[in-house]
């Protein structure tokens, strides 16, 4: 799985004119879920976006996590996030897992993040056409990748 962290000082999400989902200080999190991708990377995601820390403490240091904020999370599912680019100029999708395990793989992902104690948890519309709005926080935007989220330095 694939995530695009933005530490947000206020996000929304709107489908056909209508706010579906809003938050003020959290993580908007863009969620990309890939071809093989499992309920184990999943959870490791979730502890992963919960517990990392990029909200300042009272020595404006990074020591924070959303959780310790109690901030909120609006998780954005996006395919594009498991766009192959390597060859040409138009991306194609192939590694993005299919709509039908996507869908459960996000909503369990979703659930996770609420058993690591992320008490306001919200989700744009899966497969929809979603305007999001954010006033990103720093600018803090991190890339997350189950791939490499537990890679060590040699």
């Amino acid at each position: 799985m694939k995530a695009v962290y933005q530490r947000v000082t206020e996000a929304s999400v709107t489908v056909e004119e209508t706010c579906i989902a809003s938050i003020n200080s959290g993580v908007l999190l863009l969620v990309g879920v890939c071809e093989g991708d499992t309920a184990e990377e999943a959870a490791l995601l979730a502890r992963k976006v919960a517990e990392l820390r990029v909200f300042c403490d009272e020595n404006d240091k990074m020591n924070r996590s959303v959780l310790d904020i109690d901030g909120s999370v609006l998780a954005v599912s996006q395919f594009t996030l498991c766009a192959n680019t390597a060859k040409g100029r138009r991306p194609d999708f192939f590694g993005a897992a299919k709509p039908d395990v996507a869908k459960p793989l996000f909503d369990r992902f979703v659930e996770l993040l609420r058993e690591n104690g992320i008490k306001d948890v919200q989700t744009g519309e899966f497969g929809a056409d979603m305007k999001v709005r954010l006033l990103n926080d720093g600018p803090v935007t991190i890339l997350l990748d189950t791939d490499t989220c537990t890679r060590r330095k040699p």
